[in-house]
């Protein structure tokens, strides 16, 4: 392509630049336009990818069709299958008429599908089948429906590291990476970051009729310096500022530094999972083992403490002394052993060795008579030892005479 073809494709765009990454990426576009070949543009966010699908369509012979640039990761996981490839009537809750879906829509036409990275593998398995036969089913369908629909892919993902994650199918990166178009990032494009502050500088004082904004030598030279992490739309974005919130109208660099950060970590882009492979989709499967196991503690510690309760009470129970048509046997049922921590469970171990003649009249007797004996004849002590009240430890006394 020459100069002159060049040049007309930027003033019809409004695009601004002469870096020759910039040229190679229009060029590219304008070459593949007429076919139907998919192209996938990567770049990092805010350097202008919007503008090659427009480039590719109005310069293809679809251009007098129709046109929708869909934000994929805007669309809720939820959602986005009925969005891209229509839904039938009744399909889920809401869907009260029927939906033909963008590739239905935009049929003959071009689908330009920024953010293609953020779609949900189950949607990415739908959009291959799409880009390999032209046949899709709408949500809740049954017929196979056709389109023609030209695909332009965009992304800021790093697509390797997202398919050896598996967040994206490797099968439909080769797909939509026919024809690679890379735009380059602003810190990259030398000259062209000052023609673009002029530019946004310039629209800023006819918009809101202000005196326009002018950079000193040094201020260009920081301009310059600077990494720019949010590309284009960062830069326009501090043009704006200092157009409405500047005293002075010829920027210094003094000025600029109200802007621009100058901590040197600022000047970086945020590194993500630096030195790591794993997902945050690994880290929320360790925490939900943690999580489990430690359910798995808290269940066996109220287990245990549960048995150790019943015990406790099997123990106490024992040595409560009733009326002697309704004593209990006194001798173990189970093989639970029972903690030997009192007295009380002292008594209870003696009397099992009793002979097994032993009524349980006599065992009453015996188990009071060793209490008062333990505790020298101090009946309320005794009471308290085998866990009954002062009457009825008066009433036993008498009970069993042992008071003559």
């Amino acid at each position: 392509m020459n100069t002159s073809e060049l040049q007309s494709i930027k003033q019809r765009y409004n695009i601004v630049g002469n870096c020759d990454a910039l040229n190679r990426a229009l060029d590219v576009a304008l070459q593949v336009a007429p076919t139907d070949l998919s192209v996938l543009i990567v770049g990092e966010s805010g350097v202008g990818k919007e503008i090659i699908p427009k480039v590719i369509h109005d310069n293809s012979p679809r251009k007098r069709e129709k046109y929708f640039a869909i934000n994929c990761g805007s669309i809720p996981e939820g959602t986005i299958d009925s969005e891209l490839f229509g839904h039938e009537k009744g399909s889920f809750t809401g869907a009260i008429g029927e939906s033909e879906g963008y590739f239905g829509v935009a049929n003959k036409g071009t689908l330009f599908l920024d953010e293609v990275g953020e779609l949900p593998l189950a949607t990415q398995a739908r959009l291959l089948r799409v880009l390999e036969t032209g046949e899709y089913l709408r949500v809740g369908g049954q017929k196979v429906m056709k389109t023609d629909v030209r695909i332009v892919a965009a992304t800021n993902v790093n697509m390797r590291k997202a398919i050896s994650e598996g967040r994206f199918r490797e099968d439909l990166y080769y797909r939509l990476n026919t024809i690679p178009i890379q735009m380059p990032p602003l810190r990259d494009r030398g000259g062209d970051i000052l023609l673009l502050f002029r530019l946004f500088a310039m629209q800023m004082a006819e918009k809101y009729r202000l005196p326009k904004i002018t950079l000193t030598e040094e201020a260009q030279q920081m301009m310059l310096k600077y990494k720019w992490p949010g590309n284009v739309r960062q830069l326009k974005n501090i043009t704006e500022q200092m157009s409405i919130l500047s005293q002075n109208r010829e920027i210094t660099a003094q000025d600029l530094q109200k802007f621009i950060p100058q901590d040197p970590e600022s000047m970086q882009l945020a590194p993500i999972n630096k030195g790591s492979n794993t997902s945050y989709e690994n880290e929320r499967e360790l925490l939900y083992k943690i999580l489990y196991e430690l359910r798995g503690n808290v269940s066996d510690l109220r287990r245990d403490m549960n048995n150790l309760r019943k015990q406790l009470d099997a123990a106490r129970n024992s040595t409560i002394i009733p009326d002697d048509s309704q004593m209990p046997s006194i001798y173990p049922t189970t093989s639970v052993p029972m903690p030997q921590t009192s007295s009380v469970q002292d008594a209870v171990a003696e009397e099992i060795k009793e002979p097994e003649s032993l009524n349980l009249s006599d065992v009453g007797r015996q188990m009071l008579v060793k209490a008062l004996e333990r505790n020298g004849g101090n009946r309320k002590k005794a009471a308290a030892e085998l866990g009954i009240s002062d009457r009825t430890l008066y009433r036993k006394i008498r009970q069993y005479g042992i008071e003559s």
